[in-house]
């Protein structure tokens, strides 16, 4: 089973950015999308962005458009996710995730592999 491993997470400030990056172990068997999910204290795991195979399908939660743009190097297995202008409500564990599908699709129950997560946390 493919390794995944996320980093870039820290503690900022509303508005702010951050970069976080996932690498793989390896590439994956299949032609596999890949994408982020999050889990913010007390609530489930929820869909944050994904992105196809090639890289030319990206699915976004509505709460992140405009804000958030994934990105893949399927030469170097890895993945990224640039968040900007975060806010609060962001605060949660970020996990990097291969979907069972080359394509991606927006529901967290779609992805099977999964990082042990990095954390996030945006003060006001």
């Amino acid at each position: 089973q493919v390794q995944l491993v996320e980093s870039g997470g820290g503690t900022v400030q509303a508005g702010d950015s951050l970069r976080l990056s996932c690498a793989a172990s390896r590439r994956t068997n299949s032609n596999n999308a890949m994408g982020w999910c999050r889990r913010a204290p007390g609530s489930e795991r929820e869909f944050v962005a994904g992105i196809d195979w090639k890289a030319n399908g990206k699915q976004y939660a509505d709460s992140v458009k405009g804000r958030f743009t994934i990105s893949r190097d399927n030469v170097k297995n890895t993945i990224a996710l640039q968040m900007d202008n975060l806010k609060p409500e962001d605060t949660a564990v970020y996990y990097c995730a291969v979907s069972r599908y080359s394509t991606s699709s927006s529901q967290a129950s779609d992805f099977t592999s999964w990082g042990q997560g990095t954390q996030v946390t945006v003060s006001s």
